[in-house]
């Protein structure tokens, strides 16, 4: 498959800049001038459709994606913080996986905290301007669209509830334990409750069980 066909990447930076993260002075400079002079959100967008193998395609409505995760943000209370958006198919999330958590097939999501001791729900106190990032989370579009189609599921709906337990993540919330479990689960409903009665959405969380048998293992 084309490498250059294999993911997305939504870079969201933070609010209080609108600086983005690890593009080398010039590109920040200008990055930082357009959104002086335009006073936009800058978000990059590398690709818009993924394409999987010669006969699959994820179409990802890029507006919708980025409007419902700027929607989560601002419920979790980080729009200050830069966070990445990856979306990647099968093969690329099973090599992620495999290459960190030692588990060799592909998953819905995998997050990537910069923060790694935070405690659960706390939001990052910071010193320096280059500390507000929240790291970043994979998607695995082309899991998730599966999925989706077994569980009759809308797959930008489906990818709206994993973006939110992939933040959990990124928060320092894990459900590796049935007080973790409870802990996170308490989270994502209150988050996809405030994104349902914000938009008129009928989200789930998906950790509904203990044993973690849902999509999410990351």
């Amino acid at each position: 498959m084309n490498e250059q066909l294999a993911h997305a990447h939504f870079q969201f930076p933070n609010q209080r800049t609108g600086r983005t993260r690890d593009h080398g002075n010039f590109i920040e400079m200008i990055v930082i001038l357009l959104y002086m002079f335009t006073e936009i959100f800058l978000i990059c967008i590398e690709l818009f459709v993924l394409s999987v193998g010669s006969k699959n395609v994820v179409p990802l409505r890029r507006a919708k994606l980025r409007k419902d995760v700027e929607i989560l943000r601002h419920i979790f209370g980080v729009q200050r913080f830069d966070m990445g958006i990856i979306c990647v198919d099968n093969r690329k999330i099973q090599r992620i996986n495999h290459i960190y958590r030692k588990k060799n097939q592909p998953t819905d999501v995998l997050s990537f905290p910069f923060y790694e001791d935070l405690r659960p729900g706390k939001i990052p106190c910071t010193l320096h301007r280059d500390e507000y990032n929240l790291g970043d989370i994979f998607l695995g579009v082309e899991y998730v669209m599966h999925q989706s189609k077994e569980s009759s599921l809308d797959l930008h709906e489906a990818l709206t509830v994993v973006t939110a337990h992939g933040i959990c993540h990124l928060l320092g919330y894990r459900h590796e334990t049935e007080e973790e479990w409870n802990e996170m689960q308490q989270k994502e409903s209150y988050i996809l409750s405030e994104f349902n009665r914000l938009t008129g959405s009928h989200l789930e969380p998906l950790t509904k069980r203990c044993d973690v048998t849902h999509w999410t293992d990351s």
